[in-house]
């Protein structure tokens, strides 16, 4: 792969598998992920790129990649233009995903106004976890949250994930992981801790705790 300044965006489409060593380019590079999962390392901070984001690669930053699993990705290699500057995560427009070589251009010169708009409304993460921790025992979509924060559902989630680090499903799972955690080691049953934090039963509740956090409820009722 030639590590040449390309005179203009060029989009090819990479496949990627196991680890690739840290490097840095003099010129940026947009991704676009297809399928899959890339984990990045981006100047010492974890980031990644799979089918329902994208990520902005400045010129000069030092990158290492992984994929435990094949990753397809569409990779735009350009010079420092403007949208390129900054390192960022964001949901693409859906057609970005079948573009072409001849679209690479039209892609980065769009860059702004595609991702941009993720960064009008700052979300309030205090008052959506709220919202959360006094109706846990409810369905809480994606849509739902969006819906809070009066964005879209691709906006808040490329935002959210931004935020946090991890995408609202994990979040909202998080959140009810953490309230059984205390329900149960304050003596309640698991049963009806699982009702209260939105587990259709006790046994989807106890393959959680144990999948998610290691822990057995019998463990979590002795640690109260």
């Amino acid at each position: 792969m030639s590590h040449a300044l390309p005179p203009q965006p060029n989009a090819s489409l990479r496949r990627y598998a196991g680890e690739y060593a840290a490097h840095a380019r003099g010129y940026a590079q947009l991704l676009v992920g297809l399928s899959g999962r890339l984990e990045l390392e981006l100047d010492g901070r974890g980031t990644w790129v799979d089918a329902a984001c994208a990520l902005v690669v400045p010129a000069g930053v030092a990158h290492a990649y992984l994929a435990e699993a094949p990753a397809r990705v569409l990779v735009i290699d350009s010079p420092v233009l403007p949208g390129l500057e900054r390192a960022r995560r964001f949901v693409p427009p859906a057609h970005w995903k079948r573009a072409t070589a001849f679209e690479a251009g039209a892609l980065v010169a769009a860059l702004d106004s595609a991702a941009g708009v993720l960064q009008r409304r700052p979300l309030d993460l205090d008052q959506l976890d709220a919202a959360l921790d006094a109706a846990l025992h409810e369905r809480w979509t994606t849509a739902r949250l969006a819906a809070l924060c009066h964005l879209s559902v691709p906006q808040f989630h490329a935002r959210f994930v931004g935020l946090t680090g991890r995408t609202p499903a994990d979040h909202v799972r998080a959140r009810r992981l953490d309230r059984a955690q205390q329900l149960l080691r304050a003596g309640q049953g698991l049963e009806a801790v699982a009702l209260q934090v939105g587990y259709a039963s006790a046994s989807a509740l106890a393959y959680a705790l144990r999948r998610e956090r290691g822990l057995g409820a019998r463990a979590l009722r002795r640690a109260g």
